[in-house]
């Protein structure tokens, strides 16, 4: 199963009036705020990772050393015409995830992305919005286990 991850806002918390939890230091100013401890976290699901996110192949020399994961696959955006009220990722994931079961963790996602995917998309797919303020967190994780522990492929 294909895990999509973006990082602005779904790793990385954006927008929130309150400090962030800091996790080291970094000359990348936005490091800090990505906790290390998510990437044991996300490769304990048991997915395949996949980088969906603006960040592209910076995203394996920047985040992947400091979240202790391999290089992962990135997701490279095709130039699309936008579809009104549908999420400029939504159609090229459903494309790479190619009729394979998969989960999107994003902080921009809408129903009508959820509806697009379930006309489109034959297997079982997740779309998960991040509240971008606090970035992934336990209860999100225990969401997207839950999705996977109740027998999706």
């Amino acid at each position: 199963m294909l895990l999509f991850l973006d990082i602005d806002g779904t790793l990385i918390p954006f927008g929130g009036t309150e400090p962030y939890p800091l996790h080291g230091t970094s000359p990348h100013p936005l490091l800090p705020r990505l906790d290390p401890a998510l990437g044991p976290r996300l490769l304990a699901l048991g997915c395949e990772l996949v980088w969906a996110t603006t960040w592209l192949d910076d995203a394996n020399a920047l985040l992947a050393p400091w979240l202790g994961l391999p290089p992962l696959p990135v997701v490279h955006w095709p130039d699309e015409p936008e579809t009104r009220g549908l999420h400029w990722k939504t159609r090229p994931l459903v494309t790479w995830a190619a009729a394979r079961p998969f989960i999107w963790l994003d902080d921009e996602i809408t129903p009508t992305d959820h509806a697009w995917v379930a006309a489109h998309h034959p297997a079982p797919a997740l779309l998960h919005h991040v509240d971008p303020r606090r970035g992934l967190t336990d209860a999100d994780l225990a969401a997207v286990a839950e999705w996977i522990g109740d027998g999706q492929p």
